[in-house]
């Protein structure tokens, strides 16, 4: 089975680490890959022991050379399948590529913001099969008017196993400037606005007056970042919040998290919640997309509504004062984690749905 992956994500984090994964596993079950990548993305690097690379010289991912990059990766390789794994303009242009050179296609879809219902089904009606990384997305997928055989639902997974290896904190806490004996709340999450950023810096006056050894750390990085540096300032809880920036080592950092707050209004799964819950870390999170089916209410953590600033003080401050319910919380989450989303699941998930294709089912 030879199939051709579409990723044009540069970071090695969210989808592009799924993307890895997955090439990962089926290399190891003799699927032959071929990746499509920008030539100067992670992946591209991290790929090349899993994958026969196929570089894209793109300047982002409506670069007008994409729809040629994937015409020319089909008729060279002649996959037996094509599985588009980004969004903004793969999606579109790998499908159209597909239905030219009557190859078939897969598309994972991993975020849950709605799009429009006829722009969907003109998209996804160019594939055989649209993949939801959660039962929220395929939800949204329904409710776009895609049939309900054409979805499935294949989760996404992390290595537990990476997550045993902490740094010692009083490093840590050094390195990022902290006093030593600080609690660590994280959020681990682009700077954009849905990631619900500025409504954690809202309450987060109230919490640190509360528990002064508490600070914030955002490890991400985005367009809003000044402004939320701004917001900080303005709300004098600058000294507070921790801008981080991405960290290629968070592996290492979370087992080293007091907390992971996760306040997103819009989230398809949340590899960053998986990989929380891996380090046995407590989760406080919105009751938004796929997130419950990662953040289980009073099991690995706390829901709360993503619109209601007094619903999240509440769990955080909840959390801090009851350390050992915490603890057990994050213990819990690490069993879910090895349970539900393992690698191995998530590979035989896709698996199956390149053989329904392909098997003409």
């Amino acid at each position: 089975m030879r199939i051709l992956h579409v990723e044009t994500g540069r970071h090695l984090y969210g989808g592009a680490y799924q993307v890895l994964r997955l090439l990962k596993g089926l290399s190891a079950l003799g699927v032959e890959n071929i990746l499509c990548a920008p030539k100067d993305s992670a992946i591209a690097r991290e790929a090349a022991p899993y994958a026969t690379l196929n570089m894209l010289s793109l300047s982002g991912e409506l670069d007008p050379r994409l729809p040629m990059g994937l015409w020319r990766a089909v008729r060279r390789w002649k996959p037996h399948l094509l599985h588009v794994h980004s969004r903004r303009g793969a999606d579109w242009w790998g499908g159209v590529v597909a239905a030219r050179t009557q190859t078939p296609a897969v598309v994972t879809r991993r975020v849950d913001n709605p799009e429009h219902p006829l722009a969907a089904r003109l998209k996804y009606g160019l594939y055989r099969r649209v993949i939801g990384i959660s039962s929220a997305i395929v939800r949204v997928l329904q409710s776009e008017g895609i049939r309900a055989e054409k979805i499935r639902c294949v989760p996404s997974c992390i290595e537990p196993d990476r997550f045993q290896a902490p740094y010692d904190k009083r490093d840590l806490l050094r390195e990022l400037g902290l006093p030593e004996g600080s609690r660590l709340i994280g959020t681990v999450a682009q700077l954009i606005a849905r990631k619900g950023h500025e409504r954690l810096i809202a309450v987060a006056p109230a919490i640190c007056a509360r528990h002064p050894d508490v600070y914030f750390c955002f490890f991400g990085r985005g367009p809003l970042r000044d402004r939320l540096q701004q917001i900080a300032e303005a709300r004098k809880i600058s000294q507070r919040i921790h801008f981080a920036g991405f960290r290629s080592d968070m592996d290492r950092i979370f087992p080293c998290l007091d907390l992971l707050v996760h306040p997103a209004t819009l989230e398809g799964l949340g590899v960053c919640l998986l990989e929380a819950a891996a380090a046995g870390v407590p989760i406080v999170a919105s009751k938004a997309g796929g997130i419950p089916e990662v953040v289980r209410h009073g099991l690995n953590g706390l829901l709360v509504d993503p619109h209601s600033p007094a619903e999240l003080q509440s769990a955080v401050l909840w959390m801090l004062n009851h350390p050992e319910e915490a603890r057990l919380m994050g213990a819990q989450g690490a069993d879910l984690v090895r349970a539900h989303f393992s690698p191995q699941a998530m590979v035989q998930g896709n698996l199956r749905v390149y053989e329904e294709i392909l098997g003409g089912s």
